[in-house]
């Protein structure tokens, strides 16, 4: 008995001390970056969240983050800008991941987590719609509460909308107001694409996502709500891009009137 309890302690302390010397999980926070004609924005956004994160972020020693770009070969070069930055600011920080060509939102995300290291995944519009001063603010609120989803919203106290004439924003009001009523998703702002995840959360919402369009974003909260997943949410305010045209027609708000009866009827 003597032997053998000795055996077990020196186990334990071997164990300590191997646990001791053994670095730190790094943890990681990747950014998701569709773009496509985004040739003016990318450089703004990019120096913008280095600086969200190397001065103003939330982060430990043994916490760091990557930028992926995925670029469906837009022909105003924006890829060979993207390569420029990522001689800036260095591979470890800056990836690239282009498609040969226009394959939907859902796709890109998939895309850019088959290549994203991170342990928590941000997706975000590269137009400068979604300023990366925020992204602090998505961090703390994310480690304060251990949230699976943190969503940025225009429409509780301190978020708002800037850009936009009084059409626009009756339908995006309006878009929120009716999923509320119909699908009771306990969230502000569900058309909104500035959030934080945890990757693993992230992933299973994508394969379960039918949705395609301006509705994408609005099902992963509802899927979201279906399987249990906590969410928080940040104030921001949204200001319509600053270069290029806007992406919303009448096909979305097609779209989104077909998916939201789907969802009304599978959720």
């Amino acid at each position: 008995r003597f032997w053998c309890g000795l055996v077990g302690v020196v186990t334990r302390q071997l164990g300590c001390l191997l646990c001791a010397r053994m670095p730190a999980k790094r943890v990681v926070y990747s950014v998701l970056l569709p773009t496509y004609n985004e040739r003016a924005n990318l450089p703004l956004i990019v120096w913008l969240l280095v600086r969200a994160f190397e001065k103003d972020g939330q982060l430990n020693d043994d916490e760091d983050f990557e930028i992926i770009v995925i670029d469906d070969n837009s022909p105003d070069g924006t890829l060979e800008v993207a390569k420029e930055l990522q001689k800036l600011y260095g591979e470890v920080h800056i990836k690239l991941r282009p498609r040969k060509g226009k394959l939907g939102l859902g796709t890109a995300y998939v895309h850019g987590l088959q290549h994203a290291d991170g342990d928590f995944i941000f997706i975000m519009d590269a137009d400068m719609s979604h300023h990366p001063k925020f992204v602090p603010e998505f961090i703390k609120l994310q480690k304060e509460h251990d949230y699976d989803i943190v969503t940025g919203s225009r429409y509780i106290a301190g978020g708002g909308v800037h850009g936009w004439d009084l059409k626009r924003k009756i339908i995006s009001r309006g878009a929120n107001y009716v999923t509320n009523i119909l699908l009771r998703p306990n969230c502000s702002d569900l058309t909104g694409s500035f959030r934080l995840y945890k990757k693993a959360i992230l992933e299973k919402l994508i394969a379960a996502n039918k949705a395609k369009g301006y509705i994408f974003q609005m099902e992963m909260i509802i899927r979201a709500r279906q399987f249990g997943f906590t969410l928080g949410e940040v104030p921001i305010t949204f200001v319509d891009r600053l270069y290029g045209e806007s992406k919303l027609g009448g096909d979305e708000i097609v779209s989104f009137a077909s998916g939201l009866l789907r969802l009304f009827f599978t959720t």
